[in-house]
């Protein structure tokens, strides 16, 4: 679903901008965008997996 929001976004702002561009275009820009989105994203799980854990209680200090 994010590739059709940001495809429609990507359309819109170029409409909007007096920048008519064509829609394929458009769409192969958002599958770019979404594919290096969630490798970021896998990226991100990863390391905090790797870490240990996630987020940390910030009243749960040492001792």
């Amino acid at each position: 679903m994010w590739w059709v929001t940001v495809t429609l976004a990507l359309w819109l702002l170029g409409m909007a901008l007096g920048q008519p561009v064509r829609l394929a275009g458009c769409a192969a820009s958002a599958a770019l965008l979404v594919a290096i989105g969630e490798a970021g994203d896998w990226l991100r799980r990863r390391w905090v997996s790797r870490r240990g854990g996630g987020r940390r209680d910030p009243g749960a200090g040492p001792g």
